[in-house]
């Protein structure tokens, strides 16, 4: 749906973008991950039909961003990281702006308004006026007029910045449904917290260069070194501890209370022995959990290397 070759971006003597490869899937939550100034932004006003690249093209729903790019912005969603709103304009008639920037017919305008009013769950802020909303409303609103053409693609640049915990949530749900109709969906942030449960793959962005990008349970599984494990057993911790300290590839072992927590460097195959050592020892095993690092665990362990 989104394909990227070789994109790059300067200005003058800086480099924003080096040269960036990527490909998003139909379907697809894409989380492009960066501190700012990284280059996400630049990435997504090129894919929007902002700016023109210094070296490189790219496609979005099969149309050439460059060459295309009418064709594109008609298969774009786009929502930036700074937008406006019309404080003069009711809710209504703020969509119907662009419904007809769009050059929707009017028979079908006041159904697409509802549906997407409906949609982001403001069909009863319909009849207020815009400057009156909160900013998780605006936010939605905003959300909101980038579906009113329907597209296959939306490209969201920092949609959650500055919401409450509440808005943020609702905006999560909000991006699971779209997936759910068929939308792909590239989201940029800075906060890894926002993308952790609901991006379906990820790309890691610092200083210009796409440092790691795939589904994002291969990208956990990639960065790994060696296992957390969790374990929890009904009696005998200190033999616990102690089968799990003199298990193959152990780095690290504690014990807080019945709770055994390890670093191991091992396979599938080894946490099987192990979890039958602990069994026939009689420890009586509760859980044993080989946990899966987050998102921040990632960004840092791929990053580490170009930060300093």
């Amino acid at each position: 749906m989104i394909e990227i070759n070789g994109f790059g971006k300067d200005y003058g003597e800086f480099t924003a973008v080096e040269s960036l490869d990527l490909t998003i899937p139909a379907g697809e939550i894409f989380g492009f991950i960066g501190p700012n100034g990284a280059g996400k932004s630049t990435t997504i006003r090129y894919l929007a039909t902002l700016l023109k690249a210094t070296r490189g093209r790219a496609t979005v729903n099969g149309f050439d961003v460059e060459k295309q790019p009418m064709e594109v912005r008609r298969s774009v969603g786009y929502m930036p990281d700074a937008f406006g709103v019309y404080d003069g304009m009711r809710v209504w008639e703020f969509l119907d702006f662009f419904a007809v920037a769009y050059s929707i017919p009017k028979q079908e305008r006041r159904r697409i308004i509802g549906e997407v009013l409906d949609l982001v769950d403001l069909t009863y802020k319909r009849d207020d006026f815009v400057n009156g909303l909160s900013r998780g409303m605006k936010q939605r609103l905003c959300l909101a007029k980038t579906l009113v053409h329907d597209p296959p693609v939306l490209i969201l640049d920092e949609p959650a910045s500055g919401l409450d915990p509440r808005a943020r949530v609702l905006v999560k749900e909000l991006l699971l449904e779209l997936q759910r109709m068929g939308k792909t969906i590239l989201i940029s942030s800075h906060i890894l917290t926002e993308l952790a449960d609901v991006c379906s793959s990820i790309g890691i962005i610092e200083r210009g260069k796409l440092l790691m990008h795939g589904p994002i349970g291969i990208v956990y599984r990639q960065i790994r070194s060696h296992r957390q494990l969790e374990i929890r057993v009904l009696r005998q911790p200190e033999l616990a501890e102690s089968i799990v300290g003199q298990a193959a590839g152990c780095r690290r072992v504690s014990r807080e209370g019945l709770t055994i927590s390890a670093e191991v460097d091992t396979d599938e195959t080894g946490l099987a022995a192990l979890l039958s050592r602990l069994m026939e020892a009689g420890v009586g095993v509760n859980s044993f959990a080989d946990l899966e690092p987050s998102l921040e665990d990632v960004f840092m362990t791929v990053t580490r290397g170009i930060v300093n």
